[in-house]
């Protein structure tokens, strides 16, 4: 697994500031440790485990070769979330969510192509052929794709799961992934519901230091299980090769032996029979 995960570390970042006490989600009872100045304190015990069980979860679906979409438009989250989904080499979502993203999944994949088309209109030359006004509306309409669809254009199908930071923001995110039955991870704080999610992080997803803290973490659990992905396929490739150089080791042997002179045995009643060398005078004369 990723690197181990110290309670200090999470302490320092801020993850267990939760929300005001008035504010609070009955269903975080469980990961709430205390009440300190009207705003509830998360256990951050159990945020650890909570993490580490997430982790490994991406970490298997990353092995598989399957995405995993990050969903993150709060300001404080914006840049950290694009940057470790990057290093992931995962897709993500950090401007306004599109509405039917997963459940309209086809359309939105058709406003992916207009920008390669509009690309390929710009290598070859048929983006010059048109007119002034032309050319500025195609210009505008690829901007605004590309601002809130370029992060997810190597995304040719549905992801195998969604990491959320702040389910209550984005809700209908969580929404579609239940509808199509796509696993939800998600950071939630003490004014969330964790029955939301299949994966609840208790955790502060207010802080940029608490939100840089569970990234960088996720992200450090996806590219392990990238690289266990890649080492399987290096062995499985190697196995062959080896394969079939015993093959060809063992026909050469064959050939060897069938070339080989083959020398015939005389019976034992067709041999010519010897003299012993005392009796040759004897025979002579």
């Amino acid at each position: 697994m990723a690197n181990q995960i110290e309670v200090k570390d999470l302490l320092d970042a801020g993850v267990h500031f939760g929300h005001l006490t008035r504010r609070w989600n009955p269903n975080m009872a469980p990961y709430v440790y205390m009440e300190r100045n009207g705003i509830h304190i998360i256990n951050l015990y159990k945020t650890v485990a909570k993490m580490e069980e997430a982790g490994e979860a991406l970490s298997k679906i990353a092995a598989s070769g399957r995405k995993i979409l990050f969903v993150a438009t709060k300001k404080q989250a914006k840049e950290i979330v694009a940057q470790e989904s990057q290093r992931a080499q995962m897709p993500y979502i950090t401007e306004r969510w599109p509405g039917g993203m997963l459940t309209n999944f086809v359309t939105i994949r058709k406003s992916v192509k207009k920008m390669a088309a509009v690309d390929r209109m710009k290598k070859d030359g048929t983006f010059n052929s048109l007119s002034k006004k032309e050319r500025l509306q195609v210009d505008r309409m690829r901007a605004k794709l590309e601002k809130n669809l370029g992060s997810i254009s190597d995304m040719s199908r549905l992801p195998a799961a969604i990491f959320v930071v702040d389910t209550l923001r984005e809700h209908i995110a969580v929404k579609e992934a239940q509808k199509l039955n796509i696993p939800v991870f998600a950071m939630v704080d003490t004014n969330s519901n964790p029955r939301d999610v299949d994966y609840a992080i208790p955790s502060n997803d207010d802080a940029s230091k608490s939100i840089h803290k569970i990234m960088s973490y996720m992200a450090d659990c996806i590219l392990e299980g990238l690289n266990e992905r890649k080492d399987g396929k290096g062995a499985a490739e190697a196995k062959p090769a080896k394969a079939k150089q015993e093959k060809s080791t063992e026909e050469k042997s064959i050939k060897a032996e069938t070339q080989a002179p083959v020398v015939e045995e005389v019976p034992a009643d067709k041999a010519e029979p010897t003299q012993p060398a005392g009796n040759e005078n004897k025979a002579s004369e």
